[in-house]
């Protein structure tokens, strides 16, 4: 898929192979948009852990991909917003986000909201770390460190 500069491409398309083929608990939940039997869109959420709060239930979005003939119809908000529904039912606490503040402010990502969790690492540009509270769930102390899958222990990812 295009969705992503010539030297990104490669690496998100690793990605979500990599995100696809990792056998989690709780499983990695990837939903596509399909229009005439293609793939136009991509999305994937993979559960994070809180350290030390075991009954914790977070995913992470990552990564989004349109594909550039299909940009701007919707189709890549459609996919979270879908996929914000599904985590909620599903009783997931919070769902993180490391992207673009203005595409996903608009579906209730904020940067308050991940103010209580540390990046699973450093982070290039730290307003990008972003969350959405589905589920409340109280912690004693905060913040708490996150940690992801393993396709997305990578420092280029952050």
């Amino acid at each position: 898929m295009s969705a992503f500069p010539a030297s990104e491409n490669e690496i998100v398309a690793g990605l979500a192979m990599a995100l696809l083929s990792d056998k989690t608990t709780p499983p990695t939940i990837s939903l596509v948009a399909e229009i005439g039997g293609v793939i136009v869109g991509h999305t994937a959420f993979s559960a994070v852990r809180a350290d030390g709060a075991e009954s914790f239930l977070g995913y992470i979005l990552a990564p989004l991909a349109v594909s550039p003939d299909y940009q701007g119809r919707r189709i890549g908000s459609e996919l979270v917003e879908y996929g914000i529904r599904e985590l909620s039912a599903m009783g997931v606490n919070v769902l993180f986000v490391y992207g673009d503040p203005g595409y996903y402010g608009r579906f209730g990502f904020s940067a308050d909201a991940a103010c209580e969790y540390r990046a699973p690492y450093k982070l290039q540009y730290p307003s990008g770390w972003q969350a959405i509270v589905l589920n409340e769930y109280v912690f004693e102390e905060t913040p708490r460190a996150i940690a992801c899958v393993s396709a997305l222990r990578d420092q280029k990812f952050w």
